[in-house]
């Protein structure tokens, strides 16, 4: 992880074609390094949540390169690995664990973290969780208090409940939530930690029971949708 941390700050100081070029053997290694952990990470997750056995890194980790179509910021490239595994794979539209690596300081704004749950929600999608929310909202509550560390992740929210939904109750938080997800941000130094496989697979054990009721609700939505 010290390489990755290093190579990642170095690429967002100098990020164009020709030094990526440059340094892409170096690149494929630690691409390399980053699939065997997502893999072992895979297989951890597989021995508490079954729905993501069978899944292969390349199922999991997105690409480096940028799509630059509709942004103003023209850079190639990310200033971070990360991979999501989800059951059937990080397309899927399933909500699932998400491992992301991205270095700050040296006037650099990142965040490492880690992450459990479903974002860039489809409306109906997302209708059928508010719905779970208001049937077993005492549920999800209490495995938001299981996930230990993690809180959940405000950036994209309503000011208001949504229509149709009642307010007043104890899940006004959660009924105005667009992405579902809990997050805990990670300092370099847990990244360097020789034991980061085994303290990330107990992390995301904990939001197992948030995971398995967002994706519930999901799956209802699907099968609507069929």
């Amino acid at each position: 992880m010290r390489e990755t941390v290093a190579f990642l700050k170095e690429l967002a100081a100098n990020n164009n074609k020709q030094w990526f070029d440059a340094n892409r053997a170096r690149y494929r290694v630690l691409r390399t390094r980053f699939e065997e952990l997502t893999a072992e990470l895979i297989d951890g997750i597989g021995t508490f949540d079954a729905e993501v056995r069978g899944l292969k890194p390349k199922d999991c980790i997105f690409r480096i390169n940028r799509d630059t179509r509709f942004s103003n910021d023209k850079s190639p490239y990310k200033t971070h690995f990360s991979a999501f595994i989800a059951p059937r794979g990080k397309k899927s539209g399933y909500a699932g664990y998400y491992f992301h690596v991205e270095p700050e300081g040296d006037g650099m704004i990142g965040h490492s973290l880690l992450a459990a749950g479903a974002v860039c929600i489809p409306p109906i999608v997302l209708k059928s969780i508010r719905e779970e929310i208001v049937d077993n909202g005492d549920q999800m509550l209490e495995a938001i208090a299981a996930a230990k560390g993690f809180e959940i992740s405000r950036y994209s929210s309503l000011k208001r409940t949504p229509a149709g939904f009642p307010t007043g109750t104890p899940y006004d938080e959660l009924l105005r939530l667009k992405d579902v997800c809990l997050d805990r941000a990670m300092s370099e130094e847990e990244l360097y930690d020789t034991e980061l496989i085994a303290k990330t697979l107990a992390a995301y054990r904990t939001t197992h029971p948030f995971i398995a009721q967002v994706n519930r609700a999901i799956q209802y939505a699907f099968e609507e949708m069929m």
